[in-house]
């Protein structure tokens, strides 16, 4: 029996996504989202927060450093990875990090739409008419993905 590697967070970005190139022109982004929860403990409003780090590669990494910025709220589908290296001293390390799948921008539609035009189209952005909120889905295009679990 297969595993089953799935995170979701709704959280906010730390700082703006940082791209970089690697061979063969790949793009890959990375930034830290905060999650946070509340709890009382001994009769206080407690708030703990928790950061991820986040990766996307290719499209979605390029749609992520065009519509994500520190602040904004975002949804975050993706799988876990904890990977090593070895840091200047040559010891190594371990990073566990979210690669993400797909993402939805949340909040208000002035958030990430421009002031003076309405997104909607091919650019996956999708309105609704009879509400101020608005959820933008950007999802990594998997040409082998057939929908089929196997």
């Amino acid at each position: 029996m297969s595993g089953v590697n799935k995170v979701i967070l709704v959280g906010h970005l730390g700082k703006d996504p940082e791209i970089r190139y690697l061979e063969g022109n790949v793009s890959v982004a990375s930034f830290p989202l905060a999650t946070s929860e509340t709890f009382n403990k001994d009769g206080r409003r407690v708030e703990q927060t928790e950061w991820h780090n986040i990766v996307l590669w290719r499209g979605l990494a390029d749609v992520a450093v065009k519509y994500l910025s520190k602040g904004k709220l975002v949804y975050i589908e993706g799988k876990l990875r904890t990977r090593s290296y070895e840091d200047k001293e040559g010891v190594r390390r371990y990073t566990t990090e979210i690669v993400a799948e797909s993402f939805n921008l949340l909040g208000r539609r002035s958030d990430f739409e421009p002031q003076s035009t309405q997104q909607t189209g091919s650019n996956g952005v999708s309105s609704s008419t009879d509400t101020k909120e608005q959820t933008v889905d950007f999802t990594e295009n998997d040409e082998d993905n057939d929908g089929l679990p196997f």
